[in-house]
């Protein structure tokens, strides 16, 4: 399991950079085929910073970035998100039947393969 600052600080990373261009991989509602179409919005706020991400057919997803060491989590509805390092410059971030690839950087001595944040409680996200 990789350390949680090493985590923390390839999601944070991943979110800025999807935010920079605006365009993630995602397959929604279960599809196993991803693609570029779903946008991201950065938003930061009072309760901290939170990562929108809209689907090509108006849905979306909202996460919470956190900075204590658990990286993201979904800050809307019961279901938790899972995140997985698929290589050395992208994680896998799922929520329910929604994936979404991310672009990460990883520090060098980071050798884990995969995180599950399975304990993690829904973050309601403030305006």
């Amino acid at each position: 399991m990789p350390d949680n600052e090493v985590l923390a600080e390839a999601e944070e990373n991943a979110a800025a950079q999807a935010a920079d261009n605006g365009k993630i991989e995602c397959a929604i509602n279960g599809d196993s085929d991803f693609s570029q179409d779903c946008q991201t919005e950065r938003l930061s706020g009072e309760n901290g910073v939170t990562m929108i991400v809209r689907h090509p057919d108006g849905g979306f997803r909202r996460f919470k970035l956190l900075t204590d060491g658990r990286g993201l989590v979904a800050a809307d509805g019961a279901e938790k998100a899972t995140i997985e390092i698929i290589e050395d410059d992208q994680i896998l971030v799922s929520v329910g039947s929604d994936k979404y690839i991310l672009p990460a950087r990883m520090k060098a001595s980071d050798t884990a393969e995969t995180a599950n944040q399975a304990d993690e409680q829904p973050v309601q996200a403030g305006n």
